[in-house]
């Protein structure tokens, strides 16, 4: 083997993720990539007078994680808001939100997020009038945990005018009171995006996110270093955790304009996919717009080439798209965000020119659309490796499991979203779904026994991006009753979904996501070995170190 290593990791317990070699003990990295995997007494012979020797204490070394669902500009931005996880009852979050205005007075816009749908206690809900007590002389809102729903108090809806209502697209509300006025409770991002916008740097973190589309009027160069401090931030937030490649499920060209940025500074700790998204717009422009996104930014360090899309809402706003009715909302079902018509024509267009399909898809009616509209692009386009994708698929209806087999999706899903798991409530999830919904929910492993690709993810700043909480979760979840399916994952299942399945979510599996001479020297070094963890403890995992494209990007 030529040359010399620049690292040689030894005292491992490698877990390769390569059938071929699954363990090892030793890993010498050369130039950005795996040099060599095996035993010390193998590669002692690479160790030079320059070569950094790490000690990884009998502790596990395994791929990067490959995080294939967050929300980077978002979820950078969050790190410095008011979290409210965890917190129940009135008394506990006016002591919280007033203790972080009391340093924030001037701020446009205070926001607190995680604020679960039960924050006041079951049968209670939030209102301006309850915001209104807490802080009346501020805008504020609340967010939930899962970013479908905002809480806004009154000054925040007069100076956003949205307190006497709106008409907005399908699948979005402004909640209105008996009064004639608005509640404070605004559903979906059409609802609440002139709430976000009331913010310091006027929303366009959410961008990605609200309209796929670029800051109105450009930013200066004050504003873009502003942005680029945030995901520089966020980087160093991901890295600290193990992760070193994210595909972000929103975008626009600002957000690739920010990490080519700080990647010409030296500061791109991850590598990163960043997808366009479509909310509105000329259907050919947008696409094109798309493609050549894909053309501009094709590297290892920061690609595109993924559209992303909404079908639906989530369940416990009623905005997911059911296939029958809500059980605790007869008659309603929710509402599409396309008409089918429509999103089977952007389908075809966008598989037309060559991107991957990525669709926020929640309910088993939903679900339904989107496999139907992928199955008339294979009819309209011929069948190629798309590798189209469904994100969350939370409810999948009976006959739709085999239609995922046969069109060959990848499931997209997030241990810490099935009530219950990672500090979230049971209901209202589970009483809106309805009990007969129950075995066909957040269902891991008749998908995965199907043969169907299944990505791990957080869907960070939904959940903590933290890859242990999730994995925990994901070898650990219990049956909600007797009787209902067992979606426990093993160990090596999880990391699978973290590793290579994340790396064959973005047609990078022929170079990263394993520990292999020639790939990607990507990898953790966590803080035990955690084969022989128990599995309650594997939320506790750190990275003792992380290093991506052999460079060292987190050390505790």
């Amino acid at each position: 083997m030529p040359g010399y290593a620049d690292h040689i990791i030894a005292n491992a317990k490698v877990l390769t993720m390569d059938r071929h070699r699954p363990i090892a003990e030793a890993v010498a990295i050369s130039d950005g990539k795996v040099l060599a995997v095996g035993a010390w007494a193998e590669l002692r012979s690479l160790a030079g007078p320059e070569t950094n020797e790490i000690d990884a204490r009998g502790n596990t070394v395994m791929p990067g994680i490959n995080e294939s669902h967050l929300h980077i500009f978002g979820g950078s931005a969050e790190l410095g808001h008011l979290s409210l996880f965890k917190m129940q009852g009135l008394e506990a979050i006016t002591t919280a939100i007033r203790t972080y205005a009391a340093s924030r007075k001037s701020e446009p816009l205070l926001i607190a997020n995680a604020a679960d749908y039960t924050v006041l206690g079951e049968g209670r809900s939030v209102d301006r009038h309850v915001l209104d007590q807490i802080l009346p002389g501020q805008p504020l809102m609340l967010v939930s945990p899962d970013h479908h729903t905002v809480w806004a108090n009154t000054i925040a809806l007069e100076k956003a005018s949205l307190l006497q209502g709106r008409a907005l697209p399908p699948g979005n509300e402004i909640v209105m009171g008996a009064d004639g006025l608005a509640t404070g409770e605004l559903h979906e991002s059409h609802a609440f995006n002139d709430v976000v916008a009331l913010n310091t740097n006027g929303g366009r973190e959410r961008l990605g996110l609200s309209t796929g589309g670029e800051p109105p009027g450009g930013v200066s160069s004050a504003e873009f270093d502003y942005d680029k401090a945030i995901l520089r931030n966020g980087l160093k937030h991901l890295a600290r955790h193990g992760i070193t490649s994210f595909q972000n499920m929103d975008g626009n060209l600002y957000t690739l304009q920010l990490l080519a940025a700080i990647e010409k500074e030296g500061g791109l700790l991850c590598r990163a996919r960043i997808p366009a998204h479509y909310v509105a717009g000329d259907v050919t422009a947008q696409m094109d717009k798309a493609a050549q996104m894909k053309r501009d930014f094709n590297s290892q360090w920061l690609s595109s080439g993924t559209i992303k899309f909404f079908m639906d809402g989530v369940i416990d706003s009623h905005t997911a798209l059911m296939a029958e009715d809500y059980a605790d909302k007869p008659g309603w079902r929710g509402e599409a965000r396309f008409e089918y018509g429509q999103f089977k024509l952007l389908c075809i267009e966008a598989d037309k020119r060559g991107l991957q399909i990525a669709v926020h898809s929640i309910g088993d009616g939903s679900t339904q659309r989107v496999l139907d509209a992928y199955a008339a692009v294979r009819a309209a386009n011929g069948q190629r490796d798309s590798r189209h994708r469904i994100e969350h698929l939370e409810l999948v209806h009976e006959a739709d499991f085999q239609r995922l087999k046969d069109l060959d999706v990848i499931a997209a899903m997030q241990p810490p979203h099935p009530p219950g798991q990672c500090g979230l409530p049971l209901q209202p999830t589970l009483g809106r779904m309805g009990r007969a919904a129950w075995p066909r929910a957040y269902a891991w492993r008749r998908i995965r026994d199907l043969g169907i690709p299944l990505a791990f993810s957080s869907d960070w700043p939904v959940s903590s991006v933290n890859p242990w909480e999730s994995i925990h979760s994901a070898v650990t979840r219990q049956p909600w009753e007797t009787g209902l399916p067992d979606n426990r994952q093993t160990l090596m299942e999880a990391l699978e979904s973290y590793t290579l399945t994340g790396a064959y979510a973005e047609f990078a599996e022929a170079w990263k996501g394993t520990l292999k001479p020639g790939f990607a020297a990507d990898l953790v070094i966590l803080d035990r070995d955690i084969a022989a963890c128990d599995p309650a403890d594997l939320a506790a995992v750190m990275p003792d170190l992380t290093m991506c494209g052999g460079r060292i990007t987190f050390s505790k």
